[in-house]
Order: C-alpha cells, then structure tokens, then sequence
C-alpha cells in the first residue's frame, strides 16, 4: 500500500498553512508533515521543529533529511520518516517551495502538487496581518509571488481568495478523485 505527498506551494501569504490546517482537521487521514526549521520558536506560524543553523547542518550532514533547501533566510527539512509513512499508506500535507518540486516529485512518485493562489491585494494583507516582516521583506515576497514554475509537472490551480470552505471544496474536488 503506497500513500502520497500533497504538496501545497504558491506565494507567501497565500493561505496554504491555513489551507493545509483545515483540510487535516476536516479529514484525519490527510496528515500535516511537521517540517524542521531553522526559525525561532517565537515566530508562530506552522507546527515545526525549530533548530540552530550548526543543529540544521548537522542533521542535513547526517542524512535526516529527504528533501531541504534555504529560502528567505531560512533553512527547510523534511524528515526522512516521511517517506516510510508515505510508504506505509499515509496522506501528507506539506507546505513545499516551489524550487524544490522537481526535486519533490523525484523523490516521491506520485507526489500531487495544488498551487495555491491569491490576488495581490489578499496577499499583500494577508503577509502585513501575519507581523513577522518588515514592509521591504513583504515588498520582496510579493515581488517573488508570480514565480514560474517546474514544467514537466502536473499542477492543479486553487484559487484561495475568498471563504476558507470555498477553497477546501476546491481541493477536495482535486483530491477526492485521486483517493477513489
């Protein structure tokens, strides 16, 4: 029995955490990957495991990781047990750079990949509500926010602009189809 990593990716602010969130409280059997970041366990957000940069390197060096990269100053990793539970029939949902989806789908076959999207307007608020970035930091993320992405790779587009269950019944339009 194989399971699936559904990767949520798409610009910052656009909702993907909270998407992710709701989808795995509605529906248990989607479960939420718990990244390990090099952020300060003060910064909210996500559920993730925080470390040092020399704790990050290490753990990278040892082979903890199956996918990580460095994006906005931060280091990401996926833990390698991930793929034993996807393996083992599991659901998960994990916030993904765009960057690394090539990477992603090499690593885990199968892997679903939803771009979740947002007008300028929403993210801009949504990024200046969330109070971790200076207005430069938001003024740079929206300027990253049209971000090509891999070809080659079979992409569903959401749109994430308005009501919260407007967007998980657009997911699950998605997702349910490829469960049956």
């Amino acid at each position: 029995m194989s399971g699936r990593l559904i990767a949520f990716v798409g610009p910052s602010g656009v909702g993907k955490d909270s998407v992710m969130t709701a989808l795995a409280e509605m529906d248990p059997s989607f479960m939420l990957v718990r990244r390990v970041i090099t952020r300060t366990p003060e910064a909210g957000g996500e559920e993730y495991t925080p470390v040092t940069e020399a704790e990050f390197a290490a753990m990278r060096d040892e082979g903890a990781f199956c996918l990580s990269w460095q994006a906005h100053g931060l280091h990401y990793g996926i833990p390698q047990e991930v793929r034993r539970e996807i393996a083992g029939g599991a659901e998960k949902l994990i916030n993904l750079s765009r960057s690394m989806l090539t990477e992603a789908a090499r690593v885990f076959p199968g892997l679903v990949i939803l771009n979740i999207t947002a007008s300028p307007d929403v993210l801009a608020a949504r990024l200046a509500g969330r109070g971790r970035e200076s207005a430069e930091e938001i003024a740079r993320r929206l300027e990253r926010a049209e971000q090509k992405l891999p070809e080659g790779l079979s992409l569903h587009h959401i749109r994430n602009d308005g009501p919260l269950p407007q967007t998980l019944a657009r997911v699950l339009a998605v997702l349910q189809p490829v469960r049956a």
